[in-house]
């Protein structure tokens, strides 16, 4: 079965400050990564397109990763950023070169929990849902009331949550995060990322049966048709290979029938990004 990685990333160290990069925690992957380093990972574990999302809230990344995608066969559509708070949101994106899908902001670095409720935020979303693109929510446990206000104010924007927004996996702790998805996935127009699992949890000694309760919380709350397999390549190296992330998605999702497995691997992203093929 033929696959979409709908959540990966490249960084060229040479060209930009990548000062997220700095700390010794993140010293293993403190390298630059090209598509040239993944295309053979992901050709292993039958990945066929891939999602490219954005890494520094800089627009020329942005521009150069859409560059990179009409340039390559893997990548299928990228998720850039842009100030969602400048007055002219909607003309920059009307400026912006075919191949973008969608866009985000690191809203787990705001201060402010309730930042997407902002006024000028929702006015840059609403430009993102006019220019017919998904917002992804890059957003911690804490600041998931403010995703469901802010997807039910804006009912025709596709969201899509990244990383079942980062809940303690290393703890073992489910609630109040488990209780927050099932409110939030209640939205039609949220979608989730089976992704970003193994960094929450204990880098090195990780098993499956702990990513299990929190893969099962989300496959009950939005269902297969609205959950998608992500890499987070190459940020999981840090705790593991992109093939052991893409074996334990299979084996979170072995319990699926085999059209629910297809829309978790391809399907759902298709829909959520408005991927061709």
């Amino acid at each position: 079965m033929s696959r979409i990685d709908a959540h990966h990333h490249v960084w060229d160290l040479s060209a930009r400050p990548h000062a997220w990069l700095d700390s010794d925690r993140m010293a293993p992957v403190r390298r630059t990564y090209t598509l040239d380093d993944l295309a053979g990972p992901a050709a292993a574990s039958g990945v066929e397109a891939t999602v490219l999302v954005q890494v520094l809230p800089d627009p020329d990344e942005t521009r150069e990763f859409l560059t990179l995608a009409a340039g390559s066969e893997l990548v299928a559509g990228v998720v850039g950023w842009i100030d969602l708070t400048a007055p002219d949101t909607a003309d920059t994106l009307a400026s912006l070169p075919a191949g973008l899908v969608g866009v985000r902001h690191g809203v787990q670095s705001e201060a402010d929990p309730a930042w997407l409720n902002r006024p000028d935020v929702r006015r840059g979303l609403a430009a993102v849902s006019a220019a017919g693109l998904a917002y992804d929510l890059l957003t911690l446990p804490h600041q998931l009331p403010a995703a469901i206000d802010t997807v039910s104010a804006l009912p025709e924007l596709p969201f899509v949550l990244d990383h079942l927004s980062k809940p303690p996996i290393a703890s073992g702790e489910l609630e109040p995060w488990r209780g927050r998805i099932l409110e939030l996935a209640a939205r039609p127009n949220v979608s989730c990322k089976l992704s970003g699992m193994v960094t929450e949890a204990d880098w090195r000694s990780w098993r499956v049966a702990e990513l299990r309760p929190y893969a099962e919380t989300v496959l009950e709350a939005f269902g297969p048709e609205r959950v998608m397999f992500g890499s987070d390549w190459p940020v999981c190296l840090l705790a593991a290979g992109y093939e052991q992330v893409a074996e334990a998605a299979g084996e979170l999702c072995a319990g699926l029938s085999e059209s629910e497995t297809a829309e978790v691997f391809g399907g759902a992203a298709r829909r959520a990004y408005r991927l061709e093929g």
